[in-house]
């Protein structure tokens, strides 16, 4: 399992980082968001124990590219168009399904599974999308990596006592300070790389060390929540991991889970502080 996590890590990693340098103009980064969001959002429905053969699966999964894709829309009045057809069109499709028995519950996994995937996703757009969007894409995204792989192993070695037994088993507080504190001193070095390339480049990339402190803290703390939320999600519904996608890794969910918390945070928190 190591094994795999490591090659799959070694792989995906410069794929992700690749996809976010060449962001703009080009399309790469939109579509990776957008693929794992579809992936993700189907896992989800599988998880929830959605027949394939349920219609609602598919109105989903279009709601969910709608969503993570709104950052690019020119008219702000689109989304609340999309979510208004959305609402109307999946509520009418309840009244002619031939068992109403679990209707508003598949209604309600349709809805959640959208927002949850393909909204959070869509952070990392909108992110892209500012100033100096490209050097905190990679910010967020390798502190969060930084926090996953130190909570990993530093749980793995020293690990004793349980985060969250009734959530995960497998956590523990140790692993957690460790992540908090890899996050930390992942991001300051990062951010210092990233500053050197951007000089080199005539680009410079401003900000303070106690603005990238403060950032690596709340990147560690919510990546964690994320994990957690998800965690929670298979426990509820009697799974161990989301798919098979990624060898060693479990599926999309399972990796990108700390990142659907972090996009927004990390957006919100470059717009109102830095």
């Amino acid at each position: 399992m190591l094994k795999h996590r490591v090659i799959t890590g070694a792989v995906g990693v410069p794929l992700v980082i690749l996809a976010i340098w060449f962001g703009a103009p080009w399309p790469w980064f939109t579509l990776l968001i957008a693929a794992a969001a579809l992936a993700g959002t189907y896992e989800f429905y599988h998880m929830v124990n959605f027949d394939r053969r349920e219609p609602l699966i598919y109105l989903g999964l279009l709601w969910t590219l709608a969503l993570v894709l709104s950052p690019h829309y020119r008219n702000p009045d689109v989304l609340p168009i999309i979510i208004t057809a959305t609402m109307l069109i999946s509520l009418i499709c309840l009244l002619y399904r031939p068992s109403r028995e679990m209707a508003f519950r598949n209604w309600a996994w349709t809805i959640v599974g959208a927002l949850y995937v393909g909204w959070m996703l869509s952070y990392w757009l909108n992110l892209r999308g500012l100033e100096d969007g490209r050097n905190w894409v990679y910010l967020a995204m390798l502190t969060t990596f930084a926090n996953d792989t130190g909570a990993f192993f530093i749980g793995r070695a020293r690990g004793k006592h349980k985060l969250a037994p009734r959530i995960s088993a497998a956590k523990t507080r140790e692993g957690a300070i460790g992540g908090l504190i890899c996050a930390i001193l992942g991001a300051v070095v990062i951010a210092t790389f990233l500053k050197l390339i951007s000089l080199k480049l005539g680009a410079p990339f401003t900000f303070k060390y106690w603005q990238i402190i403060l950032l690596g803290i709340l990147v560690g703390l919510f990546a964690q929540l994320g994990d957690l939320v998800e965690s929670l999600l298979k426990r509820n519904m009697g799974v161990k991991e989301s798919g098979n996608l990624l060898p060693g890794h479990g599926g999309i969910l399972d990796r990108f889970d700390s990142l659907l918390f972090v996009g927004a945070v990390v957006y919100y928190y470059v717009i109102w502080v830095v």
